[in-house]
C-alpha cells in the first residue's frame, strides 16, 4: 500500500477518535460550572439539581474554589448546609488558601462555621498569612466567633507570618472599641499569653498603652502584662 493512503487511513482513524472522545470535560466541566454558580448565589434547588445532574461535590472553579467555599462566601446557610450535610470537604483550599472552615471564621459567618466544626474542620488549618481562622476573626471582631473557635480548641497563642498572635491583632488591627475589648477579654481569659511580643518585642499592653486603649490596658495589666 503506498505511503499517501496509509497516511490518509491514519488521520481518518485519528478523526474517528477524536470525535467518539467528548470534548476534556464538557458536558461534565459545564454541570460543575452550573453548581458553583448555583452555590454562589445561594440557589438551593438548582445546587441540587446540579449535584442530581453529576456534579463533582468537591470540583473546582478556575480559582480553585468548591462549590462548598463559593456558597460559604455568600454566607448562604442553606446551601452549606445541604454540600456539608452530603459529605463537602470544609478543609479544601483555594489558589489563595481560603477554605469554607478558614472563610467562615474571618467573617463571622458564624452558622456556617458551627456547621464546618461539627464536620471535622482542620483547628491547625493555615491561611495565606500563615494565622489560624482565630486571628482575623480578633481582627474583625467577631466576637461571637472567637469564643466559639477558643471553645472549640483552637490555639489562642497560634503566630502568623506576621509575626502576630490574635490577642495581638485584636489591639493593632482593631479600634478599641467594646468588640474588639471583649474579644482581648475573651483570649486573656482563654490563658493567652499576655506577653507574646511581636517581631519587634513590642508587647500587647505596650501596643496597648500606644494606642491609648484604656479598657485594653486595665484588662492586660489586670492579668500582669507587661
Amino acid at each position: 500500500m503506498h505511503r499517501p493512503i496509509l497516511n490518509l487511513m491514519g488521520m481518518v482513524i485519528a478523526t474517528g477518535l477524536l470525535l467518539m472522545s467528548p470534548a476534556p470535560g464538557s458536558a461534565n466541566s459545564q454541570t460543575q460550572a452550573m453548581l458553583i454558580a448555583a452555590a454562589e448565589r445561594g440557589d438551593l434547588a438548582a445546587t441540587k439539581a446540579a449535584l442530581a445532574s453529576g456534579a463533582v461535590l468537591d470540583g473546582r472553579d478556575d480559582r480553585q474554589r468548591t462549590a462548598l467555599l463559593a456558597a460559604v462566601q455568600g454566607n448562604h446557610v442553606a446551601v452549606a448546609r445541604l454540600l456539608i450535610e452530603a459529605g463537602a470537604d470544609v478543609n479544601a483550599k483555594d489558589a489563595i488558601n481560603d477554605s469554607p472552615y478558614l472563610f467562615a471564621g474571618a467573617r463571622g459567618h458564624l452558622d456556617i462555621l458551627r456547621l464546618t466544626l461539627s464536620h471535622g474542620a482542620d483547628l491547625k488549618s493555615t491561611n495565606r498569612f500563615g494565622g489560624t481562622a482565630l486571628i482575623p476573626a480578633a481582627e474583625r471582631g467577631h466576637v461571637e466567633t472567637v469564643d466559639t473557635l477558643i471553645k472549640a480548641g483552637v490555639n489562642v497563642d497560634h503566630v502568623n507570618k506576621l509575626g502576630w498572635t490574635a490577642l495581638l491583632e485584636a489591639i493593632i488591627l482593631g479600634n478599641g472599641g467594646p468588640r474588639h475589648t471583649a474579644i482581648v477579654k475573651l483570649l486573656i481569659d482563654a490563658g493567652a499569653n499576655v506577653n507574646l511580643a511581636d517581631k519587634d518585642g513590642v508587647s500587647p499592653l505596650q501596643h496597648a498603652r500606644k494606642a491609648g486603649y484604656a479598657d485594653m490596658i486595665r484588662l492586660l495589666e489586670s492579668a500582669r502584662a507587661q
